[in-house]
């Protein structure tokens, strides 16, 4: 995992043929570009489906999932599926503003996986 901000920790990796990224901390406005950046990075050598594991993240506010959303929309637009996983924080704060349909929101990384290999 590096740093990407103080408050944001993030890292990648390669398994069961998708990306898989990892987060901790907070994604919040002092976050997301550096959020955004990097997923951006990361996607511009690798086209595998992506799992954005969000388990770890303690707060999230409208400017993370602004991020989410536009993560969301340049998977769709390169056709690349994608599953985001997500503790009870996070998943309450996502279904409150009824974006877990189209964030593709799973409460398990196992079932995210194997849903997203298959």
């Amino acid at each position: 995992m590096q740093r990407l901000t103080v408050s944001l920790r993030g890292g990648f990796e390669k398994k069961k043929g998708c990306l898989l990224f990892h987060f901790t901390g907070q994604l919040d406005a002092y976050s997301e570009k550096q959020f955004t950046d990097f997923l951006n990075d990361v996607f511009s050598t690798n086209k595998l489906p992506t799992v954005l594991d969000l388990t770890r993240i303690d707060f999230i506010d409208s400017s993370g999932l602004g991020a989410m959303v536009h993560m969301a929309k340049e998977c769709k637009k390169s056709k690349r599926s994608f599953v985001v996983v997500g503790n009870a924080r996070v998943l309450q704060t996502i279904k409150l503003v009824r974006l877990e349909e189209f964030l593709h929101v799973s409460s398990d990384l196992n079932k995210a996986l194997s849903q997203i290999a298959a």
